[in-house]
């Protein structure tokens, strides 16, 4: 069921990812392969144990490369033996709270990892780069509208700013060197850049994360500690932003120019809801599930965030698949079966996830 989407595009492409090892990551590099794709994967060890990456034994099915973003000499040996046809760019510090306490490293990680992938790419000839960024790049005003890709980037804390400086990165990269007027003349490369929303589902065990911070509470019978309960944001299952992320790949890799720009990658607007209805939904499918709200003082984070997708929608043709109901459903029913019956759901989910998409006529998996 997995292969022939996305046009079989990626069937036999050399597709390089950096963060594999990661959440996102582990989950794209799964979908990469069962599309035939040949997978080069680059990335710290997995950052936690348990983790997705290890869980799914997928080692023996790529390459997979234990290496830094910041360490040039071995990203010029990766590219100068592989040569990818494509390069899904995910390495990154993404914590907020982390960016705090190590500012330096959140910036030369996002921002001069970022440019190293980069100048790798431009010296190799790679065909197609999807640098993938955050919803947090934009300037958040609080407003109750979702930020549209035109909007002015910024960002409080360190990972935000570090991010919106990786979508400049890409920007003045796209002009450069990568111009679009020169396209086929003086380069063959083509550039775009991808901001998703809150994304959970199986598999994320990362410091820092509601899911996972309300299954280890839950495990050991604690209630969870929740620090900002009417934080809002746009929450999506992980297999749609990274169905964006494929969409705009494929665009790429058919040579056409016009989709090498930023997308934005959200849920609809029922996905926008508030930390403390996301637990409560969760309780209907854990019933052990349980809370208190932290009074402590934190770092700032932003109250209230939203995407408007309609560029996506109308130029990709991409939509979201799952509602929120769905979404929580699946992403408890996960590590509830994983805890409880030692099963491993994520090609259940990627079946469903793409059979729901085939019933919608969503064009990536009808085409």
């Amino acid at each position: 069921m997995i292969n022939n989407l996305f046009d079989n595009i990626y069937k036999n492409k050399t597709v390089l990812v950096t963060g594999h090892t990661g959440f996102k990551g582990s989950w794209l590099v799964f979908w990469l392969y069962k599309m035939g794709a040949n997978i080069i994967g680059y990335s710290l060890k997995p950052p936690t144990n348990p983790n997705h990456f290890e869980i799914l034994d997928i080692q023996k099915h790529i390459t997979s490369i234990i290496g830094d973003i910041r360490d040039k000499p071995k990203l010029q040996e990766t590219f100068t033996r592989y040569k990818p046809d494509i390069v899904f760019h995910l390495a990154a510090q993404p914590l907020v709270r982390e960016s705090y306490e190590n500012p330096f490293e959140t910036y030369e990680i996002n921002v001069m990892g970022t440019l190293n992938i980069f100048e790798m790419c431009k010296n190799h000839n790679v065909k197609a780069i999807v640098n993938i960024t955050t919803d947090k790049c934009y300037e958040n005003k609080e407003w109750i509208y979702g930020y549209r890709e035109n909007e002015p980037l910024g960002g409080y804390d360190p990972y935000s700013s570090s991010k919106a400086c990786s979508e400049i990165l890409t920007s003045s990269f796209r002009n450069s060197f990568f111009n679009l007027n020169e396209y086929k003349t003086t380069h063959n490369t083509l550039l775009a850049s991808c901001r998703a929303g809150n994304v959970i589902g199986g598999g994320d065990w990362a410091k820092d994360r509601l899911v996972t911070d309300i299954v280890l509470s839950t495990l050991n019978n604690k209630k969870i500690q929740i620090r900002n309960p009417k934080a809002t944001r746009p929450w999506q299952f992980v297999l749609e932003p990274l169905s964006g992320y494929l969409l705009v790949g494929q665009k790429l890799l058919q040579e056409q120019k016009n989709f090498a720009t930023s997308w934005n990658f959200g849920p609809k607007d029922d996905g926008n809801i508030n930390v403390i209805n996301i637990i409560k939904r969760f309780q209907k499918y854990w019933d052990k599930i349980d809370y208190s709200i932290d009074t402590n003082a934190h770092p700032h984070e932003a109250t209230f965030l939203k995407l408007d997708c309609s560029k996506a929608e109308f130029y990709l043709k991409w939509l979201p698949n799952w509602d929120i109901e769905k979404t929580l459903q699946q992403t408890i029913l996960w590590y509830k079966d994983y805890y409880e019956t030692n099963n491993i759901n994520t090609l259940k989910n990627f079946n469903l996830y793409i059979e729901d998409a085939r019933n919608k006529g969503i064009i990536w998996a009808t085409k």
